[in-house]
C-alpha cells in the first residue's frame, strides 16, 4: 500500500508546494492531496516519476519512511532554528529546512548507532556560557566578548590562527553540511531537542572567508541564543540576533588580545589593502577586519565610514583580493565517520542505500552535501579469487 506520509516528508524536504509538485507530475493539486493522505494510490507511472524527482527506490513509497524508524519525533523544533539571513524566512521554507534536518538527524543516528561517541564539547561549553550569562551583570557587548574568548579558548584555537576552524568546530560536537540553500540565506544552526548542534552551509559560498564568517556567526547563534524561538520575532528582534551574532563572529574570528598587535603593523588603517597580510592571516574579510577594528575603538566612526567607502570605490564589496587564492574549508566529520563504519564492517553502504533507506545515492548527495563519487567508492564491488598460493612451476 502506498504510504502517503513518505511523499509529504520528501516533497516538504525539497521545499516544493503541492501544486509545485503537481505541476512536475502534470497531475492536479488534488491528486497530490489524496495520494498525501492515502485516499487514493499513484499508477505505477506517477511513482515511477516521483522516484526520478526525488531520487529513491520505488519501495520506498510502500515501507515505514526512514524517519520513524531513524528519527525521535518532534526532535527537530522548527521555531528554534537561526538563519544567517538578511530577511524574516516565509514558514515553507523554515519547514523545508526543517524536515532536511530530520533527514540529517536520522542519517547521523543510523552511522552512530554502533558507535561510543565521545562527551561533547560543545555541550559543555554551551551550559558554561548559559551558566555565565545567567549571572553575570556585564553589558551585553561584554557578554558576547567574553563568550567568544571562552569558546575559542574551550574548542582549542591558537591565538594566531583560524586555519583549523571547520575541523575544530565539527570536532567539538557540531554536525556541519553543506546544502543548495539558496541566495537569500546564507547558512543556519539548530540545537534538536535532544541536544545535537547542525550548521548547515550554502553551498554557493564566494570565498573561504565568507564560510569562515557563517561558520563564525552560526556558532554565536548555537551559544547564545539557545532556544531562542527565532519565528516569533519582529523585525526588529531579529535584526538584534543577527547583530549580536555578528559582534561574536568578529570577536571570535579575532581575538582582541592579539589583533591588536597586528593592527600595530597596519600602517594606513582607512586603506583596505594595507589589511591584506591580515586577511592571509586570519582568514577574514577585509570589511570584517575593519568591522573589528571599529568595534575596539581603532577606527574612530569617521576612520570607519572612510574606510567602508574605500571597499566600495575599490569594489571590494562583491569580490576582494586574495578570494580566489584562500582555500575554502569544507566539512569532514561525517566524511570520516562513514569511512570508519564502512572499515569496519558495522555498515554496508550498498545495503544501507538499498533495502534500510531506499534511495539512490543521489538522495545523500542532496540531503549531506557530500559529492556522489565519494559514496560511489564504497560501492564499488572488490573481485577476489582467493589465490592464496600460487606454486612455481
Amino acid at each position: 500500500m502506498f504510504i502517503g506520509e513518505n511523499l509529504a516528508n520528501l516533497r516538504i524536504m525539497h521545499g516544493y508546494s503541492r501544486k509545485q509538485l503537481s505541476e512536475k507530475l502534470n497531475v492536479t493539486e488534488q491528486a497530490i492531496w489524496q495520494y498525501e493522505n492515502n485516499y487514493t494510490s499513484p499508477k505505477m507511472q506517477i511513482v515511477n516519476d516521483l522516484k526520478s524527482i526525488f531520487n529513491v527506490k520505488s519501495k520506498f513509497f510502500y515501507k515505514s519512511d526512514v524517519l520513524n524508524r531513524y528519527c525521535e519525533p518532534s526532535n527537530i523544533p522548527v521555531m528554534n532554528i537561526a538563519y544567517r539571513s538578511k530577511i524574516k524566512n516565509v514558514i515553507s521554507k523554515t519547514q523545508a529546512e526543517a524536515k532536511h534536518i530530520e533527514y540529517l538527524d536520522s542519517f547521523v543516528n543510523y552511522l552512530t548507532t554502533k558507535l561510543s561517541l565521545p562527551t561533547q564539547r560543545i555541550i559543555q561549553l554551551r551550559d558554561e556560557v548559559i551558566n555565565y550569562l545567567n549571572t553575570t551583570s556585564d553589558d551585553r557587548e561584554v557578554q558576547i566578548s567574553t563568550v567568544a574568548e571562552i569558546a575559542r579558548s574551550k574548542l582549542g584555537f591558537r591565538d594566531d590562527t583560524n586555519d583549523d576552524l571547520m575541523f575544530l568546530v565539527e570536532k567539538s560536537g557540531i554536525f556541519i553540511f553543506e546544502k543548495a540553500i539558496g541566495e537569500e540565506i546564507d547558512a543556519y544552526s539548530l540545537w534538536t531537542n535532544s541536544d545535537r548542534p547542525f550548521i548547515i552551509l550554502g553551498n554557493m559560498k564566494r570565498s573561504s572567508v565568507r564560510r569562515n564568517f557563517d561558520i563564525a556567526h552560526e556558532l554565536g547563534h548555537l551559544l547564545l541564543h539557545y532556544k531562542v524561538e527565532f519565528t516569533n520575532l519582529d523585525t526588529k528582534e531579529h535584526k538584534n540576533i543577527e547583530n549580536e551574532a555578528n559582534l561574536f563572529a568578529g570577536a571570535f574570528l579575532l581575538p582582541k588580545k592579539s589583533f591588536l598587535q597586528d593592527m600595530e603593523t597596519v600602517s594606513r588603517v582607512t586603506n583596505p589593502d594595507a589589511y591584506l597580510d591580515l586577511k592571509k592571516k586570519w582568514k577574514t574579510s577585509l570589511q570584517v577586519l575593519g568591522y573589528r577594528a571599529a568595534n575596539l575603538g581603532i577606527l574612530d566612526s569617521k576612520n570607519h565610514r572612510n574606510f567602508y567607502a574605500a571597499l566600495h570605490r575599490k569594489d571590494y564589496l562583491k569580490r576582494e583580493p586574495l578570494d580566489e587564492s584562500l582555500s575554502i574549508q569544507r566539512p569532514h566529520k561525517i566524511k570520516s565517520i562513514i569511512d570508519l563504519v564502512t572499515k569496519k564492517e558495522l555498515i554496508d553502504l550498498r545495503e544501507m542505500m538499498e533495502k534500510d533507506w531506499m534511495v539512490e545515492v543521489q538522495f545523500f548527495n542532496r540531503i549531506t552535501g557530500i559529492e556522489v563519487d565519494f559514496f560511489n567508492n564504497y560501492l564499488k564491488k572488490d573481485y577476489d579469487f582467493e589465490l592464496l598460493h600460487v606454486e612455481n612451476s
